[in-house]
């Protein structure tokens, strides 16, 4: 398994990192586009969409969604996924409670719409929009930024979880994230603010501004992971699907990300360091 997940990373890499960092805005739309489309695919199945053809047209459908807004701005949407990551908390906390609630497919459907579109706006606004704080001033950068805030808080909370790892954080929705993981992501999360502070120059309410937005973003992308977990774990299966060997679907590898990049992406527009923007 280790050399199967090993030869997948050093196959996808290159090509993500390609696509990602040297994409011109429009390239990157529809790289992404195609990413969050797939994650549509697996999503489907995620709802209770069992049949191929009701799982392609989930697909398309989201496929279409996101053409429409290819030159939209982003503000609402970003608005609106900050809101629902507030709903999915309290779904995430109260299960197996309000799963009757949700458990229609059009409802998991919808779930999976309101978890997907954003994440791919969000992700557009960074790289398209105007960007600007204390001495830097490129999207490519922001990207990786938070892209890291994401990996940091997921190895930050690896080790604190191994090593003090006692108290579960939701026992019944994913056994193996403890408390003391989350505060272990956020100390690693804190320490690449401040450091990323230091280099490019902020000063000191940006320092601490930054810090109170990557604390956010990389709490919040807990609760992307939780909430893929519970959709797992209610339709009863393990992965989202066996697309990557050895790591499972797209979903399971950006479910963090699905809710970190929107509220990321609308914290730092609403303080004025990303201006809002076409798509693309």
């Amino acid at each position: 398994m280790l050399k199967t997940r090993v030869i997948t990373a050093l196959i996808l890499a290159p090509i993500a990192i390609g696509c990602i960092f040297f994409l011109p805005p429009l390239g990157f739309a529809l790289f992404t586009g195609i990413i969050i489309s797939i994650g549509a695919w697996e999503w489907a199945n995620m709802a209770g969409m069992t049949a191929g053809p009701a799982r392609i047209g989930y697909a398309l459908a989201t496929a279409l969604v996101l053409f429409l807004l290819l030159q939209s701005t982003a503000l609402t949407v970003l608005v609106l996924a900050v809101i629902w990551w507030v709903v999915a908390l309290l779904l995430v906390r109260a299960y197996p409670g309000g799963s009757q609630q949700w458990q229609p497919v059009p409802v998991r459907a919808l779930m999976g719409g309101l978890v997907l579109v954003p994440a791919w706006v969000g992700l557009n606004q960074l790289r398209s929009g105007d960007f600007h704080l204390a001495n830097a001033d490129n999207n490519l950068l922001l990207l990786l930024y938070v892209f890291c805030v994401v990996w940091v808080a997921d190895i930050g909370a690896y080790f604190a979880g191994r090593a003090f790892g006692k108290a579960k954080l939701a026992p019944r929705v994913s056994p193996g994230k403890s408390w003391a993981g989350v505060w272990g992501g956020l100390v690693a999360v804190a320490a690449l603010s401040l450091i990323v502070s230091l280099v490019i120059g902020c000063s000191a309410t940006e320092t601490g501004l930054l810090l109170v937005v990557s604390l956010i973003t990389g709490a919040v992308s807990v609760l992307g992971d939780l909430l893929e977990s519970m959709l797992k774990r209610f339709r009863g299966i393990k992965d989202s699907s066996q697309l990557l060997p050895g790591h499972g679907g797209i979903m399971d590898r950006i479910d963090s990300l699905t809710a970190a990049i929107p509220v990321f992406a609308l914290c730092i527009t609403l303080l004025g360091w990303l201006q809002v923007s076409p798509i693309a």
